[in-house]
């Protein structure tokens, strides 16, 4: 597997981890055979994978009997069972986070999406899913809204490292290397150990170009449908540079001398949802150190299969970059606009899959009774 697509992908920097859990894969070895072929170190998980983890297959049947017969809430009995899967497969990857210096090895679990902006709530189940999975590896997703950032910075000033999700814009980019920052001068003051304390910023980009390439495709100029399926990757490549220049600063010089750990970057909505687009292309043309790329199995699959990695794709593309986006607004596309709409339907998608969660594990419960 040496000379595999995957492994040329971790040996440029990019480490691969897999958007996607359930207790069948954990169970069947599947998680252990994608370590092991795939060169897969961590796994993100969100409220639309639960849902669809669980509404299919027996793996929960067992677990789902006995909350059942305790008379558990939904609510709860949700906690129990998408705890129960992050902790299995934080011991699953508990070798590659001991070997990485707790860098990989990771395993995300979400706050309710309905906390998305209320800081107080979110810090709060933040610190009931750190204290119930009890892994050191498990990171704690918080979405990059205004009310977030808040968040973000109280959770890791208690300690507890993170997972920023939902992340569209270079500004809010910047606002969330803020928050981390913040989070890691609080974490020093409170007295905890700065190079235990990690953190990814999960900057998507498929939901880019999708929502961009709609309006390219209304406007119809060849100028505008010339830039279809180019506006995610130069997002993404622009927050790269975002991320160097950030923690180049003598304020991160200053945390990362004192034992901190840089929030990564990581590639997340990585799935090409356009047929007319290469299926690795937001693996192939996201290539960089110190990033993560969290793939849907499929994206996976694919660049396993016919990946081409070339070494780094990012650094000298920020001029094309540039020029890109300085397009997209020519032709009368308001990136601005794109992100804000992007994160608010981030958001309510997420709760629409909560829901679809609660009303699934409702329904199991009630037939285990």
């Amino acid at each position: 597997m040496s000379n595999s697509p995957t492994a040329e992908l971790s040996a440029a920097g990019v480490s691969i981890w897999l958007d996607d859990l359930s207790r069948e894969r954990i169970a069947s070895g599947g998680l252990e055979k994608l370590i092991a072929e795939r060169n897969v170190v961590g796994v993100t998980t969100n409220p639309t994978i639960f849902a669809g983890a669980l509404a299919k297959g027996e793996a929960y049947d067992e677990q789902v009997a006995v909350l059942a017969a305790a008379n558990t809430s939904v609510t709860d009995a949700v906690f129990e069972i998408t705890t129960d899967d992050v902790a299995a497969a934080s011991d699953i990857f508990r070798p590659i986070y001991d070997a990485t210096g707790g860098f990989d090895g990771r395993v995300s679990i979400e706050v309710e999406p309905g906390f998305a902006h209320d800081a107080a709530a979110t810090i709060q189940q933040a610190q009931q899913l750190w204290t119930k999975v009890d892994r050191p590896n498990a990171l704690i997703k918080i979405p990059a809204t205004l009310e977030g950032l808040e968040a973000i910075t109280e959770t890791i000033a208690a300690g507890i490292s993170v997972n920023v999700t939902l992340i569209f814009s270079l500004e809010r980019y910047r606002a969330v290397i803020d928050a981390y920052l913040t989070g890691l001068e609080k974490a020093k003051a409170n007295g905890h150990d700065l190079s235990t304390l990690h953190s990814v910023a999960s900057f998507f980009v498929s939901r880019v170009d999708t929502e961009i390439d709609k309006r390219l495709d209304a406007i119809g100029s060849d100028e505008a449908l010339a830039l279809k399926g180019k506006a995610g990757v130069a997002n993404a490549q622009l927050a790269y540079e975002v991320f160097t220049e950030a923690f180049a600063t003598e304020r991160a010089a200053t945390l990362l001398a004192g034992g901190a750990n840089k929030q990564r970057p990581l590639w997340a909505s990585t799935g090409v949802k356009d047929p007319a687009v290469l299926d690795t292309t937001y693996v192939v043309e996201l290539v960089a150190a110190d990033v993560v790329n969290t793939m849907p199995e499929k994206t996976l699959e694919a660049t396993f299969d016919h990946g081409v990695i070339a070494g780094d794709s990012i650094t000298p593309s920020y001029a094309a970059a540039r020029e890109t986006i300085a397009a997209l607004a020519t032709v009368g596309v308001d990136v601005d606009d794109v992100t804000a709409l992007l994160e608010k339907e981030g958001v309510e998608k997420f709760i629409v899959s909560w829901n679809e969660l609660l009303d699934t594990v409702t329904a199991a419960l009630q037939a285990a009774k």
